[in-house]
């Protein structure tokens, strides 16, 4: 791949060893730990994209930085009811602890306030970077819009998350938006991310 569409290898190299690290299934320390992830992971990927669209440029590299956190940080809250059935938990660990939660309380599936707030918490921080993401928008080529629109389904799940209280573990978080595609060409018509 790097040969045949001259991509960067520094980024490809980047995911293997992200991915290679994270193979003993261990909590994340604290939301730090879970952004790094996310970014060696979801933002290389992302680098990797605009290099294909042959985009060079500081504020798309930016954005793309910060849409990657929001989307690791997306994917860790979304797969918390998957891994709690099969008694792994990946949330930061410092979050939960300052809400007076176990890893327990999440195999049990437990739905009280303060894991509520734990989840709060973790889903506010990938707002603050698809928030800091989108504040590049006027500086980033139009033409590396197309690889930012996941943001349509990272803000689709905060959305739902928060119409549902926080509470990882509701029954319509796991269902699909049917509206997801429109909203999709909606995003990419009207050239925003």
């Amino acid at each position: 791949a790097v040969k045949r569409h001259n991509l960067t290898k520094r980024w490809l190299m980047k995911i293997i060893d992200e991915r290679e690290k994270n193979l003993d299934d261990k909590a994340y320390r604290n939301i730090k730990e879970l952004e790094n992830y996310a970014e060696n992971t979801q933002s290389s990927l992302l680098y990797l994209t605009l290099e294909i669209l042959g985009i060079k440029d500081v504020h798309a590299d930016h954005a793309a930085s910060h849409i990657g956190k929001a989307q690791g940080i997306v994917t860790c809250l979304r797969a918390t009811p998957y891994h709690g059935s099969r008694r792994k938990v990946f949330l930061p660990m410092d979050i939960c602890m300052l809400h007076g939660v176990s890893q327990e309380d999440f195999l049990r599936r437990n739905r009280d306030k303060n894991v509520r707030d734990v989840i709060y918490d973790i889903a506010s921080q990938a707002h603050l970077h698809l928030k800091h993401a989108r504040s590049f928008h006027k500086s980033v080529p139009v033409k590396a819009f197309p690889a930012f629109l996941q943001t349509v389904s990272l803000e689709d799940f905060l959305k739902k998350i928060r119409r549902v209280d926080f509470d990882i573990f509701h029954p319509s978080l796991q269902q699909k938006n049917t509206l997801l595609p429109l909203y999709l060409y909606m995003q990419s018509w009207r050239k925003i991310y």
